[in-house]
């Protein structure tokens, strides 16, 4: 809406210009206001805070998300400083009159060292049928002394521990890791608009490094070596094809994770949420399944003969084995279906180019961060020709412990679209069958050696798929606490199946008025059932004691996104979230709190901490 009124505005004063004869003389005939005159904006330092009052002359508003604060100098630095409420008109939330924001030292000082630079900026219109550029004041203090002291001393104790810093500027290794720290989108998307090229190139290689320590980038490790496996037939794969495999993979990859954010900040799509569709899922669990099996030895997949002659001569022709093409078409289905839920850094860079267009630096960022994040794929691919067993029997196994891996792929993914209790089974009938395999029941005296740790690991397989079972039947969902129907203590709530459609159908009003009827701070949760990341939240940190105990200062809303609706999108693009898990934060008075959204997994402690900083800021 507020980008229609701005357009509308606009073409309004163009014609207003090409009647009167040129921008001045439309002001002067219209009586327009100039910039210094609708908008005066002052700034004073105290003792704790920096006071900006900003004046507005009659019948100009300025709308609430264009008014921004940052320090331009000595470095660029995002502030996001509480705001006060807002009137509505046309749907938009503006400032009349006058208003008062007040930005503390200490988040200033976070940041920067001596005497600094603030910006303000922010953009309005006139009642009368004008909208005004962006307009920018700036204001220069001086670091009161007792920052200048606290400054000489972080910056000796800095230099102690061999870090350097210079003129008062944090140096790029603290910034690389309180980014890396980071959880907050809009703030890394900040630094894709103020920090340099090179730094950013660096920061989200190092961003996609951490990714590629989560559980979500697991499962490509075993559908890359099976590919590695595949292709080899029965020779031992060399080092050079087994790592160029394993490059086709990753640069396969890291182009549609560019492509996919490329797009989605540019067009608001959410391509990863199509390919979630329960018909997309449930064929490509049949590929994995069939996959499986061949490597199984039941079956060989593969092109016709004669087609295969053709492209192993052009093959030869071009000095290299075929099998690329399938390995990049691999590579684009494991980011598009297995790879990892939306993390901050995605978020950020998905953020930075839905605000600004600029979709080389964000394309960029993408590629190099896809890359970071395959870093241990192409390890996997050095590793496959020199630790990979010689042809043989050993062989064999090596494809059907790919082939086991292969069918726990196809659980998992069935597992977004499948009942708990359901997809529960299956993976205790694939630890049972895996445990029969291994010859779990067979006479020990077969199990020489080494052999009888081989039948040791089977039995605790076969334990643990019986526990699964036995969890499946008496209903539990989860694999990490199959006997939860009884170990419950007496008197505990059993989530039934409407409690957990509750969680669906939300929309902005129905937010909006639950956070309403609220008296103390909101923690609101946005995932769906697809996010493995979401699912790491729900079993290990909002359980965790001091998680809970700091949940107590706060009302809990869960949101489930799984059917993306029209309102479910218009909810995210209201917050800015693209893809779960997101966790956004409203104070105790309703206003929502954009600098503490969190993206993706959390760890407990560190989920407690943020609750309790929270907290306190809710109750100033």
């Amino acid at each position: 809406m507020q980008s229609i009124i701005k357009t509308l505005l606009f073409v309004s004063l163009l014609l207003n210009t090409s009647l009167f004869g040129g921008f001045g003389d439309a002001l002067k005939k219209q009586k327009f206001l100039q910039p210094d005159e609708a908008f005066k904006i002052e700034a004073v330092q105290k003792a704790d805070k920096i006071e900006t009052h900003i004046t507005l002359a009659d019948k100009i508003h300025i709308y609430k998300n264009d008014l921004k604060f940052r320090i331009v100098k000595p470095q660029k630095v995002s502030l996001t400083p509480a705001l006060p409420p807002a009137i509505t008109e046309d749907g938009e939330a503006v400032y009349k009159k006058s208003v008062t924001v007040d930005i503390p030292l200490r988040d200033i000082f976070s940041h920067v060292e001596g005497d600094y630079t603030l910006e303000v900026e922010l953009q309005g219109c006139s009642d009368r049928g004008i909208c005004y550029q962006p307009f920018h004041k700036q204001f220069t203090f001086h670091a009161p002394a007792a920052k200048k002291m606290s400054t000489v001393s972080q910056t000796a104790s800095v230099q102690k521990n061999s870090v350097t810093v210079k003129d008062g500027t944090p140096g790029v290794l603290d910034k690389i890791n309180a980014l890396t720290h980071e959880g907050n989108t809009a703030k890394i998307a900040d630094v894709l608009g103020h920090e340099s090229s090179w730094f950013i190139v660096v920061l989200f290689f190092i961003f996609g490094l951490l990714l590629a320590l989560t559980p979500c980038v697991f499962p490509m490790i075993p559908i890359l070596s099976s590919i590695i496996v595949s292709q080899s037939g029965n020779e031992k794969p060399g080092v050079a094809k087994a790592f160029l495999i394993s490059l086709v993979y990753v640069i396969a990859m890291a182009l549609t994770y560019t492509a996919v954010g490329v797009v989605a900040g540019l067009a608001g799509a959410d391509i990863q949420t199509a390919m979630q569709n329960p018909w997309v899922l449930t064929a490509f669990a049949a590929m994995f399944v069939a996959l499986a099996f061949s490597l199984f030895g039941y079956y060989e997949i593969g092109l016709p003969a004669s087609w295969q002659s053709k492209l192993s001569r052009a093959s030869d022709e071009a000095g290299q084995r075929g099998g690329f093409v399938g390995t990049a078409v691999m590579g684009v289905l494991s980011a598009l279906i297995v790879g990892p839920c939306v993390a901050p850094p995605l978020g950020g860079a998905v953020l930075f180019i839905s605000h600004t267009g600029d979709a080389l630096l964000g394309g960029v960022a993408l590629f190099v961060m896809s890359i970071g994040m395959g870093m241990p794929l192409l390890l996997v691919g050095m590793g496959a020709g020199k630790f990979m067993p010689k042809p043989g029997g050993w062989m064999n196994v090596v494809s059907q412990v790919f082939g086991v891996m292969m069918l726990g792929l196809a659980i998992f993914m069935l597992g977004r679209v499948l009942p708990g209790g359901i997809t529960l089974m299956l993976w205790a009938l694939l630890f049972i069958g895996s445990a029969l395999y291994m010859g779990v029941f067979d006479s020990s005296d077969k199990k020489p050696g080494a052999k009888k740790l081989v039948q040791l690991f089977a039995v605790v397989l076969m334990l643990y798929g019986a526990s699964l079972f036995v969890g499946a039947l008496s209903g539990a969902n989860s694999m990490f606490r199959p006997f939860e129907r009884f170990t419950a203590p007496k008197g505990a709530v059993v989530v039934s199946a409407d409690a957990k459609n509750s969680h669906k159908g939300y929309s902005i009003a129905r937010l909006l008025k639950e956070v309403a009827a609220s008296d103390k701070p909101v923690v609101v949760d946005f995932g769906k059932k697809s996010c493995t990341a979401c699912k790491e939240l729900e079993e290990i940190t909002f359980p965790n004691p001091k998680v809970k105990e700091q949940l107590k200062k706060f009302k809990f809303i869960k949101i489930d996104v799984t059917d993306n609706t029209d309102a479910e999108k218009a909810l995210l693009k209201k917050y800015e979230l693209f893809g779960t898990p997101n966790i956004i934060f409203f104070d105790k008075n309703g206003k929502f709190m954009p600098q503490k959204s969190l993206t993706g997994f959390i760890k407990p402690q560190e989920f407690a901490d943020h609750l309790k900083r929270v907290d306190e800021e809710s109750a100033r």
